[in-house]
């Protein structure tokens, strides 16, 4: 029987220590270590991996073909549809959409192919309520109410499923460890093992993660590091359009910009992102300037205010410098912030008289 061995780990980032210490080493953060009990080799993998030449790689990956969504700015998000065997990490604010999304997004795939959707923070029941409020339904579509990230793996292998969705990674855990899930070795392992599990079966995984109030995804950045593909879904408040962004895709454009609407029936795509850009008047608005941005592979028009300044009744085009001091109308010193603030400025519309006061 192999013999316990004790380590101590980072709740922060992940890193490893021998003995308990105040301090990480790696991330310097406080009172972050906590100990972890593990058998050596336990998780070890005594078979070589499989290996094949480039001539036989190229067959392979000419041979397989991305799985379309049937969402237009999914596809361009991805690049052209879901890679078989990647790992695609989408984080988001708590209610944003993003089980949403990824329901839609089984359900689609599961009129071709099976797949398994595991969630850790619903019932099969909730899932299922949710599926016929958005009108959804799809025969191979396997729904697992389970935290056991062994059991659904095992799952997933038995049904030879083309893409398994994680509900969310915070939630799952592996018996392996003696961690809680959602600290920061149960994020790694469990990490670890879907990756291993997508490239060894060849199925594709769409995992959930929470995001903290920063914005990143909760847990070490290393989970970042170990998908091909991580996303994030935003938004303004009290706002029902979505921005979905890819911040890395190995096997895609980076940066790439796709458009949704909420809406009774879940997300609906949008065509065209410039009509929620510009406001819709029936006569032209002066003090209005449409521009031209480019954000990914996609021109959006923009449409924001106009402005000039006028100092000592001279029109300029460009504002004037700003200085270090001022005198007011007493002789006394300001700062420049309250100088500036004393400033006026005002949009120039055409058919108006301005004058300095």
């Amino acid at each position: 029987m192999a013999r316990s061995q004790s380590v101590f780990v980072c709740r922060a980032c992940g890193a490893e220590a021998l003995k308990w210490q105040g301090q990480c080493d790696h991330c310097k953060a406080w009172d972050s270590l906590e100990r972890l009990a593990a058998a050596p080799g336990a998780s070890e993998r005594v078979e070589p991996s499989p290996a094949a030449s480039l001539e036989a790689a190229n067959l392979q990956a000419e041979s397989s073909s991305r799985l379309p969504f049937g969402l237009a700015e999914l596809d361009r998000v991805f690049g052209g549809g879901l890679v078989p065997g990647s790992v695609t990490l989408l984080g988001g604010e708590p209610g944003i959409g993003k089980s949403t999304l990824l329901l839609q997004v089984a359900c689609s795939l599961a009129q071709q192919w099976p797949i398994l959707y595991a969630s850790g923070e619903e019932s099969v029941a909730q899932i299922a309520l949710r599926a016929q409020r958005l009108q959804l339904s799809a025969a191979q579509l396997e729904l697992v109410a389970d935290n056991a990230l062994e059991a659904i793996l095992q799952r997933c292998a038995q049904r030879q499923c083309a893409l398994l969705v994680i509900d969310s990674i915070q939630s799952m855990r592996s018996t392996l460890l003696e961690a809680g899930a959602g600290s920061a070795v149960q994020l790694r392992e469990c990490t670890l093992a879907l990756v291993r599990h997508a490239k060894t079966r060849g199925s594709a995984v769409m995992i959930i993660g929470h995001v903290t109030k920063e914005g990143s995804i909760a847990g070490p950045k290393l989970l970042e590091h170990l998908v091909d593909t991580v996303l994030y879904f935003t938004s303004d408040a009290g706002s029902r359009y979505r921005m979905l962004r890819a911040t890395k895709n190995r096997f895609g454009p980076v940066n790439e910009l796709g458009f949704f609407a909420m809406s009774e029936r879940g997300l609906k795509e949008v065509r065209n992102p410039s009509a929620i850009l510009l406001s819709r008047h029936a006569q032209p608005v002066p003090g209005s300037v449409v521009m031209v941005a480019r954000d990914g592979a996609r021109p959006l028009l923009i449409e924001g205010p106009g402005g000039s300044q006028s100092r000592s009744g001279t029109a300029s085009r460009c504002p004037g410098p700003r200085r270090e001091s001022a005198l007011d109308a007493a002789g006394y010193s300001q700062s420049p912030c309250r100088a500036a603030a004393g400033g006026l400025r005002r949009v120039r519309q055409p058919g108006r008289r301005h004058r300095d006061r």
